[in-house]
């Protein structure tokens, strides 16, 4: 059964291929779960570099993930070229909301989602606090203007 959003999920402006790796196998030759939730954790971290135009400093920017919500569509064979589709698809007063999904580079097929939303988080307090007006900015100018 196919999930539906209350948003797009077909236009995506962002991308990073992944390079598979004998070690993300499991014992049926696919790429394990996990190692799918990597390959989103890789795309998200390119994302946030090529929209804010710097490197991100994950002990210093003070964003958390809280929520992942991911759908394993179809198997991930060794030897697949794929690659990661990333989005911003709103925010909150604290936080943003992220969509991503893992694309066979071959067939267009999509093998997983991921649904998921981060926090702006102050590490020294331990609280929650709100996003920088610069990742709000850069983000909705980045996806709306397309």
């Amino acid at each position: 059964m196919k999930k539906t959003y209350d948003f797009d999920t077909e236009h995506f402006y962002h991308e990073k291929n992944i390079q598979m790796r004998f070690s993300d196998l499991d014992a049926l030759n696919h790429v394990n779960n996990g190692f799918q939730m990597h390959y989103f954790d890789v795309g998200r971290i390119y994302y946030f570099s090529d929209i804010l135009h710097r490197s991100i400093d994950w002990t210093d920017d003070f964003l958390v993930l809280v929520h992942l919500e991911l759908d394993f569509i179809a198997p991930i064979e060794m030897g697949m070229d794929v690659y990661v589709q990333t989005k911003t698809i709103g925010f909150g007063s604290k936080s943003m909301k992220m969509f991503q999904r893992i694309i066979d580079k071959n067939t267009g097929e999509v093998k997983s989602t991921c649904f998921s939303i981060l926090s702006g988080f102050n590490r020294e307090k331990q609280i929650s606090e709100p996003l920088p007006e610069e990742y709000i900015t850069s983000f909705l100018d980045f996806e709306n203007n397309r």
